[in-house]
């Protein structure tokens, strides 16, 4: 009789409702948080690949002939552009090409570095054709690894794509 109505007492009472409310809503709201951080350093990262895009572009398209030095510099500009995220897998294919007389493309040169060369770059660059003219396009590619939500997402893969004309001349060549 006395354990039935200790029972019965526990049962009525409400002094530990508010601790299991908050040992069944914390959890959601710290994978709230956790998400809320990963996405934002995504979104972070993301900017910072388009930056590291153009930089490169601009750098590559402010002479009228690249020299190696030159190519290597505007690389590096790219990776500092993504600092202070790891930029281990920070990858980049800069292609400089020109439209004939007939608009035709052809690549004048390219660099690739620790990413694979973009297989379409002439069908991307097609709507820019313009006749005796040429283009540079930079893709640059990053590995976004998020901090708590690996396990679940896997590392996301981010690649932007830069055109540039020459600002010296129609087409940027190589030394």
């Amino acid at each position: 009789m006395k354990t039935k109505r200790t029972l019965t007492g526990l049962i009525k009472s409400d002094d530990g409702l508010a601790a299991i409310e908050a040992a069944l809503v914390f959890p959601v709201l710290l994978a709230l948080l956790m998400g809320t951080f990963d996405l934002g350093n995504a979104i972070l990262a993301n900017t910072k690949v388009v930056r590291a895009s153009q930089v490169v572009a601009d750098l590559v398209t402010r002479k009228r002939s690249v020299s190696d030095a030159d190519v290597d510099e505007a690389i590096e500009a790219g990776r500092l552009a993504l600092e202070p995220l790891d930029t281990s897998s920070y990858g980049v294919d800069i292609t400089s090409i020109e439209f004939d007389e007939d608009a035709d493309t052809a690549i004048v040169w390219r660099e690739t570095e620790n990413m694979t060369a973009d297989p379409d770059v002439l069908t991307r660059v097609e709507p820019l054709a313009e006749e005796n003219f040429g283009v540079v396009v930079v893709s640059v590619r990053y590995e976004y690894v998020p901090f708590f939500a690996n396990f679940l997402t896997g590392d996301i893969s981010m690649m932007e794509t830069a055109f540039a004309r020459g600002r010296k001349s129609a087409v940027v060549t190589h030394q």
